[in-house]
C-alpha cells in the first residue's frame, strides 16, 4: 500500500491504523503526487490511499497519472473533501477511484473511521475465486452473439461503476436514443452531483428518477440514493418509472434486483440488462428474471472491473449473453435499435 497525504500526522495515523489492524502492509508514505509517481516508477502496490487537498498537484488532478503509473492499483480517496454529497467525491469516482472515505472530523469519529477504513480495504483486497477466474477466462474467449433489438437498457453498478458507466455511455453513438435506466449504489446526497457529472461527460440528458416518470427517447434516468427505481407497464407496451422503498433481501438501497425484475416483467425480450463493476451479488436475482422472460444480459469483464463481484456472480450463474469491457459494451448496445 502507498499513502499519499501532505500531512505527516495523517500519514502516521493511517499507517498505524492499517498495520496495527493487520489490514495491509504500508510500502511507503509520500507527501505529494510527485513523490508518489517517483515511488511507482520502480515499485508496485495494490492499493493507494490518496488525499485530495494537497499543495501543488492536488489529488484529483494527479489521480489519472497515479492510475496509469500504478498499473492497476485501486485508489481509495481519504480526504475531508470526500464527505457525503461532495462534488469532489463524484469527480474522483468518475476519474477511476475505487471508493472514497471522509477523514475523521466533527461528523466522523476516529473509531468509526477506523472501522470504515478496514471494511473498505478488506473489500478492495478481495480476490476473485478460482471458479470465477475460470468463468472469466471462458467468457473472454466466447464470441458475442448476434445483436438484438430492445426498448430499454437497464444498468446496475456499484464500486468502480461510475467510471465504467461513463466509459460505456461515451461509447454509444449520438444517434442512440433508446431510454436508459441506471441503479448505481451511492448515498442519496451524491446522486445529484453524479447525474450532473454524467450528463456533462456523456452529452446525454440525464436526470434523477421521479415517481411516475414516463420513459422517453434519449433519456438516462438514475435511481435516487434512497429508493429503488422500478418499472411499471403503460398502455402500448411502454414502461414508466416508480420509486419503491421496500427493503430487499440483499440489503441495498437502491438495489439493482427490483429494477431488473420489474422491467423484465414489463418488457420481456425487449429489455437489455447490463451489470457493471461492483461488490456483492446485487443484480443476480434480477438477471435471472431477465433471462427467464427472454431479455438479454451483458456484464463487464473481470480485467476492467474494480471489483468483479456483481458481474462475476451473473457470469458464474450462466446468465450473461456477453462479457465485455465498458467501451465494448457501449459498442454492443449502440449496435441495437429500438423495436418499432
Amino acid at each position: 500500500m502507498l499513502i499519499v497525504d501532505d500531512s505527516s500526522v495523517a500519514r502516521a495515523v493511517l499507517t498505524r491504523m492499517v498495520e496495527d489492524g493487520a489490514i495491509a502492509l504500508v510500502a511507503a508514505t509520500v507527501p505529494d503526487v510527485q513523490g508518489a509517481l517517483e515511488f511507482l516508477a520502480s515499485n508496485t502496490v495494490d492499493v493507494i490511499l490518496l488525499d485530495l487537498e494537497m499543495p501543488g498537484v492536488d489529488g484529483l488532478t494527479g489521480l489519472p497519472a497515479l492510475l496509469v503509473a500504478s498499473a492497476g492499483a485501486k485508489v481509495l480517496v481519504v480526504s475531508s473533501a470526500a464527505g457525503d454529497g461532495a462534488a469532489a467525491s463524484v469527480q474522483a469516482l468518475a476519474l477511476g477511484a475505487a471508493d472514497t472515505l471522509v477523514k475523521p472530523g466533527r461528523s466522523v469519529t476516529a473509531g468509526g473511521f477506523g472501522h470504515a477504513l478496514a471494511e473498505k480495504l478488506a473489500r478492495l483486497g478481495e480476490r476473485t475465486s478460482p471458479m470465477l477466474r475460470a468463468v472469466s477466462r471462458r467468457a473472454a474467449a466466447a464470441k458475442v452473439g448476434p445483436q438484438r433489438e430492445f426498448d430499454l437498457v437497464a444498468i446496475g453498478a456499484s464500486t468502480g461503476g461510475i467510471l465504467a458507466l461513463n466509459t460505456m455511455l461515451r461509447a454509444l453513438p449520438a444517434s442512440f436514443r433508446t431510454p436508459i435506466v441506471v441503479t448505481q449504489h451511492l448515498p442519496a446526497a451524491f446522486v445529484p452531483y453524479f447525474v450532473g457529472q454524467l450528463s456533462a461527460a456523456t452529452g446525454r440528458r440525464c436526470e434523477v428518477a421521479s415517481d411516475r416518470l414516463a420513459l422517453r427517447e434519449g433519456m438516462v434516468v438514475v435511481a435516487p440514493g434512497d429508493a429503488h427505481l422500478v418499472g411499471v407497464s403503460l398502455p402500448g407496451g411502454r414502461a414508466a418509472v416508480r420509486l419503491c422503498r421496500t427493503p430487499v433481501a440483499n440489503g441495498n438501497m437502491p438495489s439493482v434486483d427490483p429494477m431488473f425484475t420489474t422491467f423484465a416483467d414489463c418488457l420481456g425480450p425487449r429489455l437489455l440488462a447490463v451489470v457493471l463493476s461492483g461488490m456483492g451479488r446485487d443484480g443476480l436475482e434480477g438477471a435471472g428474471r431477465v433471462h427467464a422472460t427472454g431479455g438479454s444480459v451483458v456484464v463487464q469483464d473481470e480485467a476492467s472491473s474494480v471489483v468483479w463481484g456483481m458481474p462475476g456472480a451473473v457470469a458464474a450463474a450462466g446468465l450473461a449473453d456477453a462479457v465485455l469491457p465498458p467501451e465494448a459494451i457501449g459498442a454492443f448496445v449502440g449496435a441495437t435499435r429500438a423495436l418499432a
